[in-house]
C-alpha cells in the first residue's frame, strides 16, 4: 500500500517531465532571448544610428499604432521574412516608431534577439507585448508573423 503513494506520484512526476521536454524541443521553430538591462538601451541607440546595415519592419496599423520593429542585418547570409510587416524606409519613420514603442511604458518595451532553431543569429525585434512565433523556412530563412497591436480591437 504505501508503495503505490509513493509510486504513482512518481509515474506522474516522470510523464510531465517527458512532456515538458518534448513540447520545449520543438524543430523548425526560432526565438527570442531578452537582452540584459544594461545592454538594451545602448544597443537599441545603435540601431537606430546604423539604421542603414538592417532591413527593418514594424508590425502595426501605422506608425502610431506600431507593435513591434524587426532589424534584419543586411550582410548576413540570414533573412528574415513575413507578410505583414511595414518597410522603413527612413530614419524618421524609424525613430518614430522607438518613441510610440518605448511609451507603452505599462507593457516595457524589450529588445530581444531573434536565434534560429539552432540557436544561430537572424536579428533584433523590440517590442512590448504579446509573442511572436518565428518560424523556419529553410536553414537561412526565419518567417516572423505579425505581433498583434494593442489597437487592433479599435478598428472601424
Amino acid at each position: 500500500m504505501k508503495l503505490r503513494i509513493f509510486l504513482y506520484p512518481l509515474i506522474i512526476a516522470f510523464f510531465m517531465i517527458f512532456l515538458i521536454y518534448g513540447c520545449a524541443q520543438l524543430k523548425g521553430y526560432g526565438k527570442i532571448t531578452a537582452l540584459p538591462r544594461y545592454e538594451e538601451k545602448i544597443s537599441l541607440q545603435e540601431l537606430e544610428k546604423n539604421w542603414q546595415d538592417y532591413t527593418i519592419y514594424y508590425a502595426g496599423l501605422s506608425v502610431g499604432t506600431a507593435a513591434g520593429i524587426m532589424f534584419d542585418p543586411k550582410h548576413d547570409d540570414k533573412t528574415l521574412t513575413s507578410d505583414k510587416w511595414i518597410k522603413i524606409e527612413d530614419k524618421e519613420t524609424l525613430s518614430a516608431v522607438i518613441g510610440w514603442i518605448q511609451t507603452y511604458i505599462q507593457f516595457d518595451p524589450r529588445l530581444w534577439r531573434i536565434v534560429g532553431p539552432d540557436d544561430q543569429f537572424y536579428g533584433y525585434l523590440f517590442f512590448a507585448w504579446g509573442h511572436v512565433v518565428i518560424k523556419s523556412i529553410n536553414d537561412t530563412t526565419m518567417y516572423v508573423y505579425d505581433v498583434l497591436s494593442r489597437f487592433r480591437d479599435e478598428e472601424p
